[in-house]
């Protein structure tokens, strides 16, 4: 095998600038030009991007949406109040209570130790037993005043009212039910723990 010569006193002219250089100062590029190492040009790293995989879709440890249980919104201290002397409208004023117009529910009292709801108090009239019966109560939402419901955004979010079936109000507009009432719905599921 021939050896080649070390070419200390050759010349070379560079692919890049027709120039002349030392032939010992000359390199060869990625695309192959033979140039001075002055005129040296890397490769570009947009020439060669690197792989990009697609985005991840699926998670790691995931669990199905679970179905919420049903459960009651407290009702603030004395929050029914009666509309009229003569009425059997109640007005109950629970801020933000999400309730759906028109639908059933049930008021239950203060809950008890043993795992129960206590009795609603008597007030104006009304008897705390005819409030919490069994079959509960369609709820309209909006405040019942001078005969009409006010339907602005405020009273709304944070009133409804129902129709008792046999008392009436013997004052009007007092209010009463005392601490720790509530309501939803008719049936409520327990919820169970699991550990």
């Amino acid at each position: 095998m021939s050896k080649y010569a070390t070419g200390k006193r050759a010349i070379a002219i560079s692919d890049r600038s027709g120039m002349q250089f030392p032939y010992k100062e000359m390199v060869r590029e990625w695309n192959g030009s033979f140039v001075h190492y002055t005129e040296y040009e890397p490769k570009q790293p947009q020439l060669e991007p690197k792989a990009v995989g697609g985005d991840g879709i699926a998670l790691l440890n995931v669990r199905p949406d679970r179905t919420e249980p049903s459960t009651t919104v407290m009702i603030p201290e004395n929050g029914f109040k009666t509309y009229q002397a003569g009425s059997s409208i109640i007005n109950v004023n629970v801020p933000g209570h999400g309730l759906t117009n028109g639908e059933t529910y049930l008021f239950r009292g203060s809950p008890t130790t043993s795992g129960n709801y206590g009795a609603i108090p008597d007030f104006d009239g009304i008897t705390g037993a005819q409030i919490t019966q069994g079959v509960g109560y369609a709820i309209t939402n909006g405040l019942f005043q001078n005969g009409q419901t006010l339907t602005s955004d405020y009273a709304l979010t944070n009133f409804f009212h129902f129709t008792v079936n046999t008392d009436t109000a013997t004052s009007g507009n007092i209010k009463g039910g005392g601490y720790g009432c509530s309501i939803g719905p008719i049936t409520i599921t327990p919820w169970l723990h699991n550990f």
